[in-house]
């Protein structure tokens, strides 16, 4: 890409990136989160970690899924076992759509909208 076309960003050249787009190879993958391919393979199969897959084979990972794997890499060095890091990503993923919940149900309550109901005359 020309330093013109990267200078432009995303939103010009028609293109989104956000951290969810897969964009890493598992070599690459693997480079940034400080792991060996394989141990990326092996997370793939307990599903700590799920990239997308192109064309069926190959494994292409996002952002959030080498932060993820910094986490899990983390977690590993201070002694958890994979079931129990397992455990801790999915307790978090569920603080997060509890945390989401609550924020909607006080967007809701704090409204200033008038809602108007109508029941519905039986005939």
């Amino acid at each position: 890409m020309s330093s013109a076309a990267s200078a432009r960003g995303p939103e010009r050249t028609g293109y989104s990136v956000t951290d969810d787009a897969p964009l890493y190879a598992i070599s690459v993958a693997a480079q940034l989160a400080g792991l060996h391919p394989q141990t990326l393979r092996q997370y793939d199969r307990l599903g700590l970690v799920t990239p997308t897959r192109v064309g069926g084979r190959n494994r292409l990972y996002s952002a959030n899924d080498v932060a993820r794997l910094c986490e899990i890499a983390d977690l590993s060095s201070q002694g958890l076992s994979l079931e129990g890091i397992r455990r801790i990503l999915e307790l978090q993923e569920e603080v997060r759509i509890l945390r989401s919940r609550l924020e909607e149900f006080h967007r809701e309550k704090s409204s200033t909208s008038l809602v108007v109901w109508r029941p519905q005359r039986h005939r």
